[in-house]
């Protein structure tokens, strides 16, 4: 036993001081680890991006595949579901990316093109409405004309046109994803749609090689909870965010909106961010239609949007999202206020679902504490 104690002694200590030196010569070694840690990263990128598309188009491969397997009596529709609904997915995919190429694109691109030609024009009308003002209003304030003042000095042709669009669509083709680096993202997420049961069991495998049998159960359990709940997330919120845009753009056409389409997409993108997003968007919206088309049709065009956002809200979003994000709504807006904080946009977006898998280990945790005093309580009283 004396003997255990000194060699589980000297182990602790051989491998405090291996740390140690793995340590030290990161840090002695650090720009070489750096520049080592982004070649890997790069070279992974097509990976990560094939299991990102995977992970999104899943919802619906998954749908698609139950929609074969009712074919019963067709024996081979019905063994090969899976491989059919993931080569359905993608050509489902293939023919929505070419409509928005040849149809959506365009009108998005030349209302953008357009809005910077006249964006001097834009700003001339702002300057003559604030002009009109009173004196007194809220509008006229030093803030309110510091910040137009520094909009009108900002050159917006020198970020947003044809030939910059042109150089940042070929410098973003060439460095993040070429042509190879696409084909091999596209084939690996079809992989992993493909094989998605054998990846979970061998996940499974080394999590019970690893850990104890309790702690597995943990980890499966916890792992389903947080994968439904961001899967449902990311697949509603897009799902929503396309209904918002196309119910936008159609009321906005209606109405005779300028820049109709480009500012439903706008909305539709923003609403994807709880409760300040669709307020910035109808905002932004509302200030450009009401100086391309003035205070009548900014009115409207507000109203209209805030119907729209309010059947959403109640109606379509509900059903969309279902049950699986119980929280509430002050914890939504705590959430997304730090995820813009720290981690701008893209934290804003995933904080609603970072915050819910929070509240469920939170709460599995209270109540296993809770269950455990009861229990101690009810042991003691049973002494006495």
């Amino acid at each position: 036993m004396k003997q255990r104690r000194v060699w589980t002694k000297w182990f602790y200590w051989f491998t405090f001081a291996v740390a140690v030196i793995i340590i030290y010569k990161t840090l002695d070694n650090f720009t070489e680890i750096r520049d080592w840690s982004s070649n890997l990263l790069h070279v992974l990128m097509p990976f990560v991006i094939g299991i990102i598309i995977a992970y999104i188009l899943y919802i619906p491969s998954r749908k698609i595949e139950c929609f074969y397997k009712r074919f019963k009596k067709i024996k081979i529709i019905n063994k090969r579901a899976r491989g059919l609904s993931v080569v359905t997915l993608y050509i489902i995919c293939i023919l929505l990316l070419m409509l928005v190429i040849n149809y959506i694109v365009p009108i998005i691109s030349s209302s953008v093109v357009d809005f910077v030609n006249h964006f001097q024009d834009y700003y001339n009308i702002v300057i003559e409405k604030l002009n009109e003002l009173p004196d007194d209003s809220i509008l006229k304030s030093e803030a309110v004309t510091d910040a137009v003042s520094q909009i009108g000095q900002i050159d917006i042709s020198e970020y947003i046109n044809v030939e910059k669009i042109t150089e940042y669509a070929q410098g973003a083709l060439s460095i993040a994803t070429g042509i190879f680096n696409i084909f091999v993202s596209i084939i690996v997420s079809a992989y992993i749609l493909l094989e998605r049961g054998e990846i979970l069991k061998f996940l499974k495998k080394i999590s019970y090689a690893i850990f104890e049998g309790k702690t597995c159960k943990n980890i499966a359990k916890y792992f389903n909870r947080t994968n439904d709940i961001f899967l449902k997330f990311l697949a509603s919120q897009l799902l929503d965010a396309v209904v918002v845009s196309i119910l936008t753009s159609i009321a906005m056409t209606i109405l005779n909106v300028k820049y109709a389409v480009l500012l439903g997409v706008l909305i539709g993108i923003f609403n994807m961010i709880p409760y300040f997003g669709a307020i910035v968007a109808v905002i932004i919206a509302g200030i450009i239609t009401f100086i391309t088309g003035g205070a009548s049709q900014a009115a409207w065009m507000i109203v209209i949007t805030t119907i729209i956002q309010q059947i959403d809200a109640n109606i379509i979003n509900p059903k969309i999202v279902g049950e699986s994000l119980k929280i509430s709504p002050l914890l939504v807006i705590f959430a997304v206020t730090i995820g813009g904080e720290y981690f701008g946009v893209l934290g804003m977006f995933l904080a609603v679902p970072v915050i819910a898998v929070l509240k469920v280990l939170v709460t599995d945790f209270i109540e296993f504490k809770n269950m455990k005093r009861r229990v101690k309580v009810g042991i003691g009283d049973t002494e006495k």
